[in-house]
């Protein structure tokens, strides 16, 4: 036994050592630039993933990825928040996730990058309840730079809090849509990235949850959450003036296994300009956390597809009636508009019809090869991207090429295999999303 804890021990040693070699060229510590910086997205799936499992087929991993997205969908979907769950061993926090450190020393940590929640948290010592995961959980009273926040502080009031009895410090709980919660003591510490350009960006003093009660669909690989979302505990949010209120990311093909990892780009480094650039309003609305931009139609060939359905009692569209979300996979559609695409879908594409091998999709054509889809552009207030065949299709088996897209109720979601190969921009100041084209494999 005791054997076993030592070899146990020696291991967990050496996957910290290894991540911390490979979360920096370089053994100088750099302050933050003023100007920004980049860090990579690991896709789940992918090779550079703890979660990688190398036994899976593409088709069983995109599988995984789509039951994933409808896991996800409870999250966003706040008329079913206070609903119950359906058990599912498929992690649905997200698909991307971010190498990071905490504390002085450094404690290396994976969280998965939300564009939808806000606070970022992290297991934490002594676990009262916590899933597994496969870094040393951080131990806040062996850094020098932690720091429990008290209760009645500005810091306090970013999340919904309470006020533990016996020392005062705020305590902080974050339930999600899916089933997944933590619990445990919001505090600061220095958070350490790695940038693109060869550095280490320091970060002081971000708030974070120092979860203590943790649990949820969670595989092991990562050990929280990083919140990129709209409200003030978010990453983004709270890096102030390094970020500007400006991120954006560039997302190569989820389920390619290719050693290029995904960008995420903050400050400056996430400016989206140039030629072919568009732009779209952020819509303000409840939860702030959501990115809601107004979708107006999609447009197949010269077929032009109105977001709203003439035969209801709404004859116009809804602000902020879709949700741009990097840890959805699928696209979601409310029924009727889903049922207009298909429908355009199959008169447009002149190919036999047949049924997903996997029995998750709804649409799918009988073809080896990648096909000739028509023109289709997605028309958001102010802004047309026009959507190439990966993001539209996804191969479920060597035969089948399937719409990467599903019909749902209430909510809409523009998922990230609909993001693929394009810089998305996000500008919480200015209240924008930007598209461009572009090859995200080689940025």
């Amino acid at each position: 036994m005791a054997k076993t804890i030592i070899l146990k021990s020696i291991f967990i040693a050496f996957v910290a050592l290894i991540f911390l070699v490979s979360l920096s060229r370089c053994d100088l510590l750099t302050k933050s630039s003023t100007n920004g910086f980049t860090t990579d997205l690991i896709h789940r799936d992918s090779p550079q993933s703890p979660s990688y499992d190398p036994s899976l087929s593409h088709s069983q991993r995109l599988v995984n990825a789509i039951r994933r997205s409808f896991n996800r969908f409870q999250r966003f979907n706040v008329k079913r928040a206070t609903k119950s769950p359906e058990p599912d061993i498929i992690n649905s926090g997200g698909e991307y996730l971010i190498k990071y450190s905490i504390g002085t020393p450094q404690v290396p940590s994976l969280g998965i990058a939300d564009t939808g929640s806000d606070i970022i948290w992290t297991q934490c010592q002594p676990c009262l309840k916590c899933f597994k995961q496969n870094l040393p959980l951080f131990n806040p009273k062996s850094s020098s730079t932690y720091r429990a926040i008290p209760c009645n502080t500005t810091k306090c009031s970013l999340q919904e809090t309470t006020c533990s009895k016996t020392r005062k410090n705020c305590l902080y709980y974050e339930g999600y849509g899916d089933g997944s919660f933590t619990e445990g003591l919001l505090s600061t510490d220095t958070f350490t990235l790695a940038s693109t350009g060869g550095n280490r960006v320091s970060l002081p003093n971000i708030i974070f949850g120092c979860g203590f009660k943790n649990g949820g669909i969670f595989d092991g690989g990562e050990s929280g959450i990083v919140g990129l979302g709209g409200g003030k505990a978010s990453l983004v949010r709270q890096l102030g003036p390094l970020a500007q209120g400006k991120f954006s990311y560039c997302l190569v093909p989820s389920l390619d296994n290719k050693s290029n990892s995904s960008k995420l780009n903050f400050g400056d480094n996430a400016r989206v300009s140039g030629r072919g650039v568009v732009s779209t309003p952020l819509v303000s609305k409840k939860p702030d956390t959501f990115y809601y931009v107004t979708l107006l139609g999609i447009s197949v060939g010269n077929q032009k597809l109105e977001f709203y359905d003439k035969y209801s009692s709404l004859d116009f569209v809804q602000e902020g009636n879709i949700i741009v979300d990097s840890g959805t996979t699928l696209t979601l559609l409310p029924t009727n508009f889903y049922a207009k695409l298909k429908n355009a879908l199959q008169s447009s594409i002149k190919l036999k019809q047949t049924n997903d091998p996997q029995g998750v999709l709804d649409l799918c054509f009988l073809t080896e090869k990648d096909i000739d889809i028509p023109k289709i552009t997605v028309h958001f207030k102010g802004a047309n991207v026009n959507w190439k065949q990966e993001n539209v299709f996804v191969r479920t088996s060597e035969f089948s090429l399937c719409l990467a897209a599903q019909p749902v109720q209430d909510l809409a979601i523009f998922g990230n295999l609909a993001q693929t190969n394009f810089l998305v921009g996000f500008d919480l100041e200015k209240r924008l999303v930007s598209f461009k084209a572009a090859d995200c494999g080689k940025l």
